[in-house]
């Protein structure tokens, strides 16, 4: 579906366009998305707060006592940031039978309570083998998020699975950037709070016989499962949901936007869609991208207190840098960040900004994600060669490859045509994220410690080859854009109805690609 075709078909309802083609959002659609905005992402934020926050409650507690008081060893608590991530992945098939059969808001509802019970749990793990075993049901119910809100997100403004969907059901093509820019900014949100209570936390050590990384994982617990009553009752899991108010102006903008995402819900899995999607080169480059970036984030994720620590720093300080890092990619999503100049981040706060500022205003995907790829390689090198101490923070806060991964999720969710066929390209997707985050922390061998020179090497080499892989789907993209326009010019391809047929990418060739 090109953007001329959905221009002329909403002009009335949804503005006009200017002279770069580019759509102007009529005072009515306009008025529809702040709707959407002030109904829809304040659980949508919730959700990816405490699902971050619950995931990073491990990194903790390696400051508050988990290593002395369950006697595991350096390896065996990167298999606990690791085996999250076998229970993350051991849901997706099951989860995509339910993302299109089960009302999202009732299935999110219920996942959180029991998530919440699960992570209170886990203060009851006294070695290695409980520990990996609530770890696994931790991942388990949490890797169910992200997929369900990318769903919501498409359905209502036209974005793993139910958290991605959700994004790319509800917002439109080019306003998908910037939610997925804003997910990502609710995970440094998240660290920033979590942080600040985990430094709370840590002076309940001892508090009625409890140890602080035991309190971190009771009291978030006890959040999340609260949370769950909200999003049973009250989420907005439609595009016509009636917690929106919709007039009836509002509900025929709504479908001009469903259009623009080229996604027609519906409850059957067809196969076809997967087996076209299986013979596509792209898809491979998707999942291998998404797998390398995350061997490098889970690392960093899971070891990230402790890197800092090995630089000399107390656990306080090493709390205050950890919060500063993370509030930099907070506020990196603003254009106004810079102005704030904070010490420790500074690097991150610019990196994350403008690389999802340059492929909103540039309506680019392509270089602008292989030019985000340059950074991590550089901390990964910098970590290797600068002496030990506190100028290997400069590598660290290089190393985050978030602005990327925001880059390849909206390259999927603008440009991946049919339902079935998004859905299989997102489940790919996630399966690459579980495997690269379940690598990574075991590419940190204690051996290797400080430096970890092996995983720093192998973190270089995936972003580089991340770099060709863009290229190569960039360069595809185009091509077969140029194909579609000659056909066009020629009068091969006739202009018919196609947004309402659940057509494939490949099967509409009025579809036209966003590089």
């Amino acid at each position: 579906m090109t953007a001329e075709k959905i221009e002329s078909w909403s002009s009335l309802e949804n503005g006009t366009s200017n002279d770069d083609g580019k759509l102007l959002k009529s005072p009515a659609e306009k008025k529809l998305v702040r709707k959407i905005n002030y109904t829809f992402m304040p659980l949508v934020i919730l959700i990816l707060f405490v699902q971050f926050v619950d995931k990073s409650t491990l990194t903790i507690s390696a400051l508050f006592g988990i290593y002395e008081d369950t006697g595991i060893t350096h390896d065996e608590f990167g298999w606990l940031g690791s085996i999250f991530y076998m229970g993350y992945l051991a849901i997706q098939i099951p989860n995509q039978y339910f993302l299109q059969r089960v009302p999202i808001s009732k299935y999110l509802g219920i996942i959180l309570l029991v998530w919440g019970v699960t992570l209170a749990c886990t203060a009851l793990g006294n070695n290695f083998s409980q520990l990996a075993a609530m770890r696994f049901l931790l991942g388990f119910f949490e890797g169910c998020t992200y997929p369900a809100v990318s769903k919501l997100l498409n359905n209502i403004m036209n974005f793993q699975n139910k958290i991605f969907l959700l994004i790319s059901t509800h917002y439109r093509k080019s306003e998908q950037v910037i939610w997925f820019g804003t997910m990502f900014a609710t995970n440094a949100a998240s660290i920033i709070i979590g942080s600040l209570m985990g430094y709370g936390v840590g002076n309940m050590d001892g508090h009625l016989g409890i140890r602080a990384w035991k309190w971190s994982m009771i009291i978030f617990g006890i959040i999340t499962f609260f949370l769950g009553i909200p999003f049973f009752l009250f989420l907005a899991d439609k595009p016509k949901s009636r917690w929106f108010h919709l007039t009836e102006e509002e509900e025929k903008i709504v479908e001009a936007r469903t259009r623009d995402n080229a996604v027609v819900q519906n409850h059957d899995i067809k196969r076809s869609h997967i087996i076209e999607a299986l013979k596509e080169p792209r898809l491979y480059c998707f999942f291998f991208t998404s797998l390398f970036l995350n061997l490098q984030n889970g690392a960093i994720t899971t070891f990230a207190s402790q890197i800092i620590a090995s630089m000399g720093f107390s656990v306080s300080i090493l709390l205050l840098i950890y919060i500063s890092i993370c509030f930099s990619m907070l506020l990196s999503y603003s254009l106004t960040s810079v102005l704030l100049n904070l010490p420790y981040g500074a690097a991150i706060m610019l990196l994350v900004g403008i690389f999802t500022y340059l492929s909103h205003k540039l309506n680019d995907i392509g270089y602008v994600a292989m030019a985000s790829c340059v950074p991590p390689i550089l901390g990964a090198i910098l970590l290797l060669v600068l002496p030990i101490g506190p100028v290997q923070l400069l590598g660290l806060y290089l190393s985050s490859t978030s602005p990327t991964y925001i880059l390849l999720q909206t390259y999927i969710s603008n440009n991946v045509g049919g339902y079935t066929k998004k859905i299989f390209y997102t489940s790919a997707n996630i399966v690459a994220f579980c495997l690269g985050n379940f690598v990574g922390p075991l590419m940190m061998v204690s051996i290797q410690a400080p430096r970890y020179i092996g995983a720093q090497i192998g973190f270089a080499v995936a972003d580089f080859l991340c770099i060709l892989m863009f290229f190569y789907v960039r360069w595809s993209s185009g091509r077969e854009n140029a194909r579609r326009r000659k056909l066009k010019d020629e009068g091969m391809i006739i202009e018919q109805d196609n947004e309402l047929q659940d057509k494939t990418d490949k099967e509409d060739l009025t579809f036209i690609y966003r590089l």
